[in-house]
């Protein structure tokens, strides 16, 4: 777009976009071919869509209203989702300290150790959890401790990194003056650098908790324990009365744990 017209006495506006280069141009048509091309790819329709809805239409009358035949059943299983979620996420969290430490520039003891913790957890967090859940079932059996492990290593990667990147962000002034005053590595990262990151280290914990409890309910699917297993085995059995019962305990518990962690990140910050 070109400038406004200059009047004399008042200032000519900017314009509000920059002019685009040949290089630039020529990327937006290649992502726009490219988004065409992936739309034909996978398949999208809008009549399947539109033809699809007499079909859920349907699906939903038969899940209304929810059974309430095996509501304790459920509650268990809900809560060893929770508890799933809970042992993972303090456990992944605990672990990831020690290596988010070492996968900081400044902190890590040797590049040696550095690179070998950012490998360790760009490798954690590149894995889906569904991905490590089939190994742990294969590993450990079915039940929710290979459900456990699937979250902990997934935790490993997501906190492991934004722990890495809050303590890398936190002021070096108090660090470079307890080095000043003789203090060892250990000391500074007890004194100075772990009080300053904190509240990122909570906030991260805390959201890992809420990805967890979600997560853990799709862990079920694979044999990993957890309510995810009771969905599958109601809609294999198309009993879609309690797979209804079972969609809104799993939305039920998602909320409280978002709501309980809200209040505690209001509390603890």
């Amino acid at each position: 777009m070109s400038n406004a017209m200059d009047v004399p006495g008042r200032i000519s506006m900017p314009d509000r976009f920059d002019r685009m280069g040949a290089g630039a141009f020529m990327a937006y048509v290649v992502v726009l071919a490219f988004f065409i091309w992936s739309l034909n790819k996978t398949g999208v329709s809008l009549t399947d869509l539109v033809g699809g809805f007499p079909q859920m239409g349907r699906l939903i009358g038969e899940m209304l209203p929810p059974s309430t035949a095996r509501l304790e059943a459920v509650g268990w299983a809900l809560l060893e989702t929770f508890q799933m979620a809970f042992v993972g996420t303090v456990v992944g969290v605990l672990l990831s300290v020690p290596i988010a430490v070492l996968a900081t520039p400044h902190l890590s003891p040797h590049p040696v150790l550095y690179h070998l913790a950012r490998n360790l957890i760009a490798f954690a967090r590149t894995v889906p959890d569904l991905v490590w859940a089939l190994l742990f079932v294969v590993s450990v059996g079915l039940g929710p401790f290979a459900g456990t492990l699937a979250i902990v290593i997934d935790k490993i990667g997501f906190c492991g990194r934004f722990f890495a990147e809050a303590m890398e962000e936190t002021d070096r002034g108090p660090q470079e003056a307890l080095s000043a005053m003789g203090s060892g590595r250990f000391s500074l990262i007890m004194c100075s650098v772990f009080p300053a990151a904190m509240p990122s280290f909570i906030n991260t914990s805390l959201f890992s908790l809420e990805k967890a409890t979600r997560s853990s309910v799709i862990l079920g699917l694979v044999g990993a324990g957890g309510i995810g297993i009771e969905l599958k085995v109601a809609m294999d059995m198309f009993n879609y009365d309690e797979a209804a019962t079972i969609i809104l305990a799993i939305f039920a518990l998602v909320v409280l744990v978002e709501r309980m962690s809200s209040v505690l990140r209001r509390k603890m910050l």
